[in-house]
């Protein structure tokens, strides 16, 4: 099967080739001995999360105190609301519509 390079280093892999190893979104790509080998990979979202918190050095404790931040500084801000202020989720209905509006005022009719 022969495939064309683009200049932007773009490349259509065949229809044969990709239904032969079944269709993935991502292809780990590695040189070996002057070829361009790809192998499917399937990334699952938690194996990404994973890997770009190892990238970055944190650990389960980094998280869990992210997690005890967030949710005091939540509860310090409902705190401080005035007493009046709705939680976002009430100015909608059941459904998820928002609550009826009051019809904007009408301007004057202009005098000729």
């Amino acid at each position: 099967m022969l495939a064309k390079i683009t200049s932007k280093n773009q490349l259509t892999l065949p229809k044969v080739a990709v239904q032969a190893v079944g269709a993935a979104e991502y292809f780990d790509v590695e040189v070996r001995a002057g070829q361009i080998v790809l192998t499917p990979v399937r990334i699952q979202r938690g194996d990404a999360v994973r890997a770009k918190l190892a990238a970055l050095g944190l650990g389960e404790a980094d998280v869990a105190d992210a997690v005890h931040w967030a949710r005091r500084a939540r509860s310090t801000t409902a705190e401080k609301a005035p007493p009046n202020a709705a939680e976002p989720g009430v100015a909608y209905g059941a459904g998820g519509q928002r609550a009826a509006r009051p019809a904007p005022r009408k301007k004057p009719a202009r005098r000729a």
